[in-house]
């Protein structure tokens, strides 16, 4: 686990989906969970620091894939954590619904051979739903901003005085900024305006679903980035 920014720490070696953890006062705010093997990972790094699952209170779920999930049953057991995820999310974070992926016969390349049928997760409940407006008592607050695209209750959450971006899949970060794997991103269109809407945020810190956080011209860069999805579109 090492430190982003002040409050802001990031775990290592999760092989798949970027957890963060936020650590104030009160308690722990996770940001995410990774896959399932990720849970003792997460439990063994915050152990090495002084604290327990049960300083986990809060886990705020940017939406429903397996790497970005997969510990929650996990973690919520042996944290109790309230648990904040989209209305439309849900479902599939509660195991009642699939994910949502592109019909294979639309896609084609590299995005067909690693397309894949969505199965139903296992299940954890969703303590508080959020959307668009709403504002979580953590880091001083943090806005729920909805981006939808790569899945269709996709949240990012948002500290405006810090300019701390959690943008989740919308944006990966891995090898340069780029979109979200079309294999796994139903509305590609809506994914490319939420990019845009993240963007003119100008963020000075940015923590991606994938990929290193980037701390150094965020603004700029995302400013880029969304020029050229426009201009490609």
């Amino acid at each position: 686990m090492r430190q982003i920014t002040a409050n802001v720490f990031g775990f290592s070696g999760l092989m798949a989906g970027r957890v963060y953890a936020i650590i104030e006062a009160d308690g722990i705010s996770l940001v995410d969970t990774g896959l399932a093997l990720a849970a003792s990972k997460i439990v063994r790094q915050l152990a090495a620091h002084g604290y327990l699952p049960t300083d986990i209170k809060q886990i705020l779920i940017t939406h429903g894939h397996g790497d970005h999930i997969g510990s929650l049953p996990t973690l919520k057991r042996l944290s109790e954590a309230t648990v904040y995820a989209s209305a439309r999310e849900k479902p599939i974070i509660e195991g009642r619904e699939k994910p949502v992926y592109p019909p294979r016969d639309t896609l084609s390349g590299v995005a067909r051979w690693m397309a894949r049928d969505a199965e139903l997760l296992p299940g954890t409940p969703v303590d508080e739903t959020v959307g668009e407006g709403d504002v979580i008592p953590v880091l001083g607050g943090l806005h729920v901003l909805e981006v939808p695209g790569h899945t269709p209750g996709h949240l990012a959450f948002w500290q405006p005085q810090r300019r701390i971006l959690f943008c989740g899949d919308v944006i990966l970060n891995l090898f340069g900024l780029r979109l979200p794997f079309a294999a796994f991103t139903p509305d590609m269109a809506a994914n490319r305006a939420s990019v845009v809407k993240l963007a003119a945020l100008a963020p000075d810190i940015v923590c991606f679903g994938h990929g290193n956080p980037l701390q150094k011209n965020a603004a700029q860069a995302l400013e880029a980035f969304a020029r050229q999805v426009k201009t490609s579109a």
